[in-house]
């Protein structure tokens, strides 16, 4: 066990798109767990994009990082060190926190890992809250049926190639939008999906046009702008939180493992490595430069073979 802990803190709010500046590297001391937590050595950290609402200090559904604070995220890492007896030194869990090292956390908030199931980082994304974002809002209020057409907009986004994969399994017709030629053959070849448009086309309207010539029954918003534009006409809208589901996570896990084993449930991931350079990652993927799930490599993965 390291004697320090690497973390990234929230420097000062963030005017416009968020900059290096706006964040600051710094060591710490590794936190001492207290009666029913557990320390965990991070080894993977997600970045998503709802992190720029936590660091810009509006009102919102969670409350905002704090400036001065460890920046918030998701982590996968193992156990260093336990003062909760269900867990020992050495177990892999989801639930560390922070864009950090080394964090403290209650034992009643973990979920215990198996590397022979899957692999670690994948609990951040296809079978994490990227995963179960999807699996809610197309089970509960998207609903597609067989014949109809489905628009995902960040097709080859964590969310969004689960959200594809669901509706090709539910029988429906899925167009996708991605940025760029790379991303849309994947999101074809790799996902399955019926077609991907990309949005940077001269003409998005046109194309969508020609890919919907039935018209839209779903669209999933992940992007909003022209892409938001270009597709909504007449759709009823309604939006979700997915921590208010966290109740169905074990069952969206219990139905998607099974299929990520068998090949039939698809993703990709984009690893950076080292906690410094989260900042700079995020930055980008709020400019869609990643390409899959971003997920930052904090520490050797010990279940991982190079």
């Amino acid at each position: 066990m390291e004697n320090r802990n690497r973390q990234v803190l929230l420097k000062r709010r963030p005017t416009g798109a968020p900059t290096p500046a706006d964040f600051e590297i710094t060591d710490a001391p590794p936190p001492d767990p207290g009666d029913g937590e557990v320390l965990v050595r991070g080894i993977y950290l997600s970045l998503d994009p709802y992190m720029r609402g936590r660091i810009s200090g509006q009102r919102s559904y969670a409350r905002p990082v704090e400036v001065g604070a460890v920046m918030e995220g998701r982590v996968v890492g193992q156990v260093a060190r336990s003062h909760d007896p269900d867990f020992r030194e050495g177990d892999y869990v989801l639930g560390g926190f922070g864009w950090q090292l080394y964090s403290a956390v209650p034992g009643a908030g973990l979920l215990k890992l198996d590397p022979a199931a899957a692999p670690l980082s994948a609990a951040l994304g296809v079978l994490g809250m990227p995963g179960l974002t999807a699996y809610v809002g197309i089970d509960e209020i998207g609903r597609p049926q067989r014949g109809e057409t489905v628009v995902v907009s960040g097709a080859s986004g964590a969310v969004g190639a689960v959200v594809g994969q669901l509706v090709k399994r539910a029988g429906a017709r899925v167009v996708g939008i991605a940025g760029g030629a790379d991303k849309c053959h994947w999101v074809e070849a790799e996902l399955g999906f019926d077609t991907c448009i990309d949005h940077r086309s001269a003409d998005l309207e046109a194309a969508l046009d020609q890919a919907c010539p039935n018209g839209i029954d779903v669209y999933w918003e992940n992007v909003g702008g022209a892409v938001q534009q270009a597709v909504f006409k007449r759709l009823k809208i309604q939006g979700f939180i997915v921590g208010d589901r966290w109740q169905r996570f074990a069952e969206y896990r219990a139905m998607a493992a099974p299929l990520l084993r068998s090949g039939e449930l698809k993703y990709r991931e984009d690893i950076v490595d080292g906690l410094d350079r989260a900042p700079e990652a995020f930055i980008g993927l709020l400019q869609g430069r990643n390409f899959g799930k971003l997920v930052v490599k904090l520490a050797d993965d010990p279940t991982r073979r190079a």
